[in-house]
């Protein structure tokens, strides 16, 4: 197969850009608050073996997929079944329905972390500081602009000067940024009105000490089904992006070793935010679990409130903000690449067009998403919101979806062993048959588990 024109200079390269796409928003709005509900310790041990096998398959199967083809996910699927076709357009109408809510998100983090520079954030603790600016109609459409311009101008600048040099930065910052304000937050103590102290150490413990208090085989189910969802969304498989990622990786460097170094990578940054967020908010929520939250109220509403009570909370806040979006944006730069690379497979447009097109398409939408909080809140799509609806469609349908189709794909008509083969470019693969097995009989049961309960807990049947 014909060498792409773009590629990472190594497998470091590689391994920085695809953890900075798998390290996103979610790993820190929604795993610590998970990691809360569900038994503390016991969910970090059912996630990270959850990590070392489902994980692992799925998204050795998305690189190995991308370097055997040297395509985007568009073109990947047609190119080794035309009649697969179909799967590379679903596959890419993730990233593309993504990219125009994820800018939204974007532009209120980087509202954030002015309001922290310029006001030391004493204005986000306000109980109606975040709704007040989402829905207005120009400061978040200004605010996601120059999220957007931050992401194309290093999707612009290509693979190795732009996304791989970026990541080789950003990456370190973000995991120093993260270590040094967990520390802090194990170092905090406060002292209620009627003189109950807590500390840290005592959210440490919350966070780590395994839980069995209650547990039954359903109640494990429920949390093997978390961890499983949140994994799943967490990887950046099932979108397009690890397969446009493994189509830059040259043939000399080693797939599964990359794989492994990518999980370490998102579940250090995904523990890491439970270690800096839960027992900041134990030792300022009078030690109630239940006020962790997820979800933007949690990074926008609930931690502001925290940050408000420290000495030095405005550093923090500042320093946590930063992180957020450095994270947000490695993920948004892997989005819009794969939309990117997807046009450039197909059309042939070259790498400046498709990203100046790829712009002006999220900043359209992204504008629609926007105003969907404010003039627009009254148009509503099945009762969602924009934004919502998009998320809807995008994760809970699509991405389960794909995940799926591409796991029986290879299971049944592709075979297995060609993903064996791709990966034993690289030396002997000890684990073929662990992944023959799960990729055909294990892992697409566990992905339509994943589309039903996504769809039930967002129409809110059934709440995760």
């Amino acid at each position: 197969m014909k060498e792409r024109g773009s590629s990472f200079s190594g497998s470091i390269g590689f391994v920085l850009a695809a953890a900075g796409s798998a390290v996103g928003v979610g790993n820190i709005w929604r795993f610590p608050y998970l990691c809360a509900k569900d038994g503390g310790g016991l969910f970090l041990l059912v996630y990270l073996v959850l990590v070392l096998t489902f994980g692992f398959v799925l998204l050795t199967t998305d690189v190995a997929l991308g370097r055997k083809t040297k395509k985007n996910a568009l073109r990947a699927f047609e190119s080794l079944d035309p009649k697969w076709k179909f799967l590379g357009h679903l596959t890419f109408m993730v990233p593309a329905l993504i990219m125009t809510y994820y800018s939204v998100i974007g532009g209120w983090i980087v509202k954030y972390f002015f309001t922290y520079i310029i006001s030391e954030g004493k204005d986000a603790a306000s109980d109606v500081y975040f709704t007040s600016f989402i829905t207005s109609d120009i400061a978040p459409v200004v605010f996601m602009l120059i999220f957007l311009a931050l992401t194309a101008w290093i999707v612009f600048r290509g693979v190795e000067k732009g996304i791989e040099k970026f990541s080789r930065i950003i990456m370190p910052g973000l995991i120093l940024l993260i270590v040094i304000i967990a520390i802090f937050s194990l170092t905090l103590s406060h002292t209620d009105t009627d003189g109950t102290v807590r500390t840290g150490m005592q959210g440490l413990a919350v966070y780590l000490k395994p839980d069995f208090h209650g547990l039954t085989v359903k109640r494990f189910l429920e949390i093997l089904l978390d961890a499983m969802s949140q994994l799943f969304f967490s990887l950046s498989v099932s979108m397009g992006i690890m397969i446009t990622y493994g189509s830059y990786l040259r043939k000399q460097d080693h797939i599964e070793q990359s794989v492994r170094q990518i999980e370490v990578f998102d579940t250090l940054v995904a523990f890491l935010a439970g270690l800096m967020i839960v027992p900041a908010v134990f030792v300022y929520s009078g030690g109630d679990e239940s006020a962790l939250g997820k979800g933007p109220s949690l990074m926008f509403v609930t931690l502001p409130k925290v940050f408000a009570e420290m000495k030095i909370g405005s550093l923090i806040g500042a320093g946590f903000f930063i992180l957020v979006l450095f994270a947000a944006l490695t993920s948004s730069v892997s989005v819009m690449e794969a939309i990117v690379s997807g046009l450039d497979d197909r059309y042939h447009w070259g790498r400046k067009k498709a990203t100046v097109i790829c712009y002006i398409y999220a900043v359209a939408l992204g504008i629609c998403c926007s105003l969907g909080f404010g003039k627009w809140s009254s148009f509503t799509i099945f009762g969602f919101s924009i934004l919502d609806f998009l998320d809807f469609v995008s994760n809970s349908l699509l991405m389960p979806v794909v995940g799926m189709l591409t796991c029986i794909m290879v299971g049944f008509v592709l075979k297995p062993q060609l993903i064996v083969n791709e990966l034993e470019l690289n030396g002997p693969f000890k684990m073929k048959k662990f992944y023959s097995v799960m990729v055909k009989w294990i892992a697409p049961p566990c992905l339509l588990a994943i589309l039903i309960s996504s769809i039930l807990d967002t129409l809110g049947i059934v709440k995760l």
